[in-house]
């Protein structure tokens, strides 16, 4: 069952694509428990022309319509996200798969390992991916840009 806040974010997602004149077959909805968020997922023969040039078009669709909800809603804490065929699902699949392999290296080094600069959503994946796994910690270092994951091994038996 959608709540009011789905509903219309759905409704100006659908009005967006009208006006960009994309074609879509489909925008469903899920909740993404882990994250606490609500996934947007529109199926569209045009995903390219949304998605852009490494993601740049997606991202920009998710600010636009991100910053229509919060003016509709001043009160509410919503969060989601608008993904294109599965692209950006397929992005944080592989960055968690990388976290994961970076995590097993701190594990066999018992070190710290850090990760390539990335967006403060990307960060929020890892350190969400980490959270109850005891011997392995998170922090973000770094400034602006240059904003990075260190992926910490943390001895449980001290």
């Amino acid at each position: 069952m959608e709540t009011a806040h789905e509903t219309r974010i759905k409704e100006c997602l659908e009005t967006m694509l009208e006006h960009l004149q994309v074609a879509v077959t489909d925008i469903t909805s899920e909740a993404d428990t882990k994250l606490n968020t609500t996934r947007f997922v529109i199926a569209s023969p045009d995903s390219a022309l949304l998605i852009g040039e490494r993601g740049a078009r997606l991202f920009s669709l998710n600010y636009l319509l991100k910053k229509i909800i919060e003016k509709e809603f001043p009160d509410a804490r919503i969060s989601f996200t608008v993904d294109v065929n599965d692209y950006q699902k397929k992005q944080v699949d592989d960055l968690r798969a990388k976290a994961h392999m970076l995590a097993e290296r701190a594990r066999y080094f018992k070190s710290s390992v850090e990760m390539d600069p990335m967006s403060s959503y990307e960060r929020l994946i890892i350190h969400a991916e980490f959270t109850d796994i005891p011997d392995i910690k998170t922090e973000s270092t770094g400034g602006g840009k240059d904003r990075r994951v260190v992926i910490k091994y943390v001895d449980v038996l001290e």
